[in-house]
């Protein structure tokens, strides 16, 4: 999709790499690095809510 602004990708040790995007219209993209072109999609504010959560540890029981 044209209009993407891919960040450079989050990588973990031996693990699939994640790029986070955003766009002018105030969307947001989560796609694995090499694979933009399938990608989930939501608001900024949805994106920004998601990592506050994850920072404030209510996603240590996946790790």
């Amino acid at each position: 999709m044209d209009g993407i602004t891919w960040e450079e990708p989050f990588c973990g040790e031996g693990a699939s790499c994640f790029r986070l995007g955003t766009d002018a219209d105030g969307n947001a993209y989560i796609a694995i690095a090499g694979e933009e072109d399938t990608y989930l999609t939501d608001s900024r504010d949805a994106l920004r809510r998601m990592i506050l959560e994850i920072k404030a540890g209510k996603a240590d029981h996946l790790l």
